[in-house]
């Protein structure tokens, strides 16, 4: 049985791992060992009796692989299968020492002997199946980290792909950023100066207002101014004749129609001064304070200018205009300039469209069409009960259609032809009229004509 142990042994310790991959030149010598212990165990099994030499040969074969496995540092991790052998190993030796010292000892207590190798048989095998389970777990374990292990690689592989594929898009998306902030930069750009544009535009029709406004007192001081010199040269004359042909009754009368003339000079001056005034006022940096505005007023100056402007610009235009104030509207908080502004948006494009519509009607020859625009002030109540001025710009041009109405207000939408408008005009009206804590509202009827109502507070 000791050359059995050895044929185990060697097959073994040849098909170990750690023989196999780091001392593969012993691969050859533990095969021949393999054959050689197979080959003394087939003879010791043929022979009729155990040859002595052979199994003194086995023990030493068999106790110098114990001693390499505890003593050699390569062979240190198949110690636990040498403990598993080697009781039987030990049994074995002592029996044969036991025979050879005293044969009736050894037959006096054989069964103790072979009671003794069975169970250092059994420890064996059972030793060998968990050895062989647990390496197994332990191999599970060596492919279940060699696994992670190759995951870890890949997901390492795509860790870095990835972030190539992120440094690639955060830099397209930093070159998109840069290149959409210049286009913000150049819209903003670009809004601004049509914004400008829209005041100049604002500012030129009010301008030209402004100056035919101003020459219509002018002409009348003019021709007063005449018509008085030429009074006084004939009250020299008069005054020239004698006591008797002196007609003092005519005298009184050129004095008086004088002082007249004298009245209606001062009279159209003041007008003009309060034109000039409300121009400069106009032009003034807008200061953001609200004051208490004559709604009333603000309306029947920027109709007139509105209308006067464009007048001056296309000699052509020709179009009536209404005003239906209500005398009970009370002062409102408002910044004049703002308001005047929005109210020169609203009336501009009323004139404009009706102008239009105009000359459509001349085109086509039809019935006569009377162009007509109408500011119509007042006091109205909201959902809440509160007050409001309500001023409605309203004319009967076009109209504005259904589709289009929810875009009206946005900045930079027009439904004028290029160049002659910049789209901006009802946008900063809009926000103008919120500022104000109101509401600009439209009503339509396409063919018919539109109305603009704004909504402002009375009382802040």
């Amino acid at each position: 049985m000791d050359f059995l142990l050895l044929v185990f042994a060697f097959r073994y310790l040849q098909k170990h791992e750690q023989t196999k991959n780091l001392y593969p030149q012993w691969v050859d010598l533990f095969f021949k060992g393999f054959i050689a212990a197979l080959i003394l165990f087939i003879i010791e099994l043929t022979l009729d009796a155990p040859d002595v030499f052979l199994r003194w040969f086995a023990h030493v074969v068999n106790f110098a692989i114990v001693y390499a496995a505890f003593n050699r540092q390569e062979f240190s991790p198949i110690k636990v299968y040498v403990n598993a052998f080697l009781p039987i190993v030990v049994v074995y030796f002592v029996q044969d020492v036991t025979k050879l010292i005293s044969t009736e000892f050894y037959n006096s207590y054989e069964t103790w002997f072979d009671t003794a190798a069975l169970f250092a048989w059994i420890w064996l095998f059972a030793q060998y199946f968990i050895n062989r389970k647990q390496r197994k777990a332990l191999e599970m374990e060596r492919i279940k980290a060699a696994q992670q292990e190759l995951q870890f690689k890949q997901s390492e592989k795509l860790k870095d792909a990835l972030e190539i594929q992120v440094a690639e898009r955060t830099a397209e998306i930093t070159a998109q950023k840069e290149e959409l902030l210049k286009t913000l930069n150049e819209l903003k750009s670009t809004q601004s100066q049509l914004i400008h544009a829209e005041k100049m535009a604002s500012l030129g029709e009010l301008t030209a207002g402004i100056a035919h406004e101003i020459q219509n007192p002018l002409n009348f001081v003019n021709n007063f101014s005449e018509v008085s010199s030429e009074l006084i040269d004939e009250v020299e004359e008069e005054r020239a004749k004698t006591g008797d042909e002196r007609d003092e009754k005519l005298v009184s009368e050129i004095l008086a129609d004088l002082k007249d003339n004298l009245l209606k000079i001062n009279h159209h001056g003041k007008r003009a001064d309060a034109i000039v005034k409300g121009m400069l006022e106009h032009s003034r940096s807008n200061s953001g304070e609200k004051v208490l505005t004559d709604i009333n007023a603000l309306a029947d100056e920027y109709i007139r200018l509105s209308y006067h402007g464009l007048r001056a610009k296309d000699k052509s235009f020709n179009a009536d205009f209404k005003l239906n104030l209500d005398p009970e509207l009370p002062k409102i908080p408002v910044i004049p300039q703002d308001i005047g502004r929005v109210l020169l948006n609203l009336i501009n494009n009323a004139f404009y469209a009706v102008n239009e519509k105009a000359k459509e009607k001349a085109k086509e020859a039809q019935e006569a069409f009377q162009p007509v625009v109408t500011v119509t002030t007042s006091v109205s109540q909201n959902k809440s009960g509160l007050s409001e001025a309500l001023i409605v710009v309203q004319d009967n041009g076009h109209g504005i259609p259904d589709h289009i109405k929810d875009k009206i207000f946005q900045p930079f939408f027009t439904t004028k032809p290029t160049g002659a408008g910049t789209g901006l005009g009802l946008s900063l009206s809009y926000d103008i009229v919120n500022a104000h804590g109101g509401e600009l509202k439209i009503e339509s009827e396409p063919g018919e004509g539109s109305s603009f109502s704004i909504f402002l507070p009375i009382q802040e």
